[in-house]
């Protein structure tokens, strides 16, 4: 049982909802996803329909070292990764600085 004391402690739903997101985290969970489901696509690509795959291929054109084979799924996992990261990072980052910012603007009026 929550008293309206125990809601000012913790914060409450509105300061769960503007706390900051952990750069960190979003970016490794976001690598993650992005990385196994380039890895998956290259193998199932590889298992299921390996001649035809130009539109895959393309990829190659961004990360380094891709090609649509059992080895190219592993760098995929790998740029995937990275990409990933990078974009749940900076979208975190993005997120929190905007928050930060609306906050301070509205305390300073």
């Amino acid at each position: 049982m929550t008293t309206p004391k125990d809601d000012d402690a913790t914060g409450g739903p509105v300061a769960l909802a503007f706390a900051p997101i952990h750069k960190l985290a979003l970016g490794v969970s976001v690598g993650l996803v992005a990385g196994l489901l380039l890895f998956a696509l290259t193998l199932g690509h590889v298992a299921f329909d390996p001649r035809h795959g130009e539109f895959l291929a393309l990829l190659a054109q961004y990360f380094y070292g891709y090609t649509i084979s059992p080895a190219g799924a592993l760098v995929g996992l790998f740029w995937g990764f990275v990409t990933g990261f990078v974009a749940g990072w900076f979208l975190a980052f993005v997120r929190n600085l905007a928050i930060a910012v609306t906050i301070f603007a509205l305390r300073t009026r």
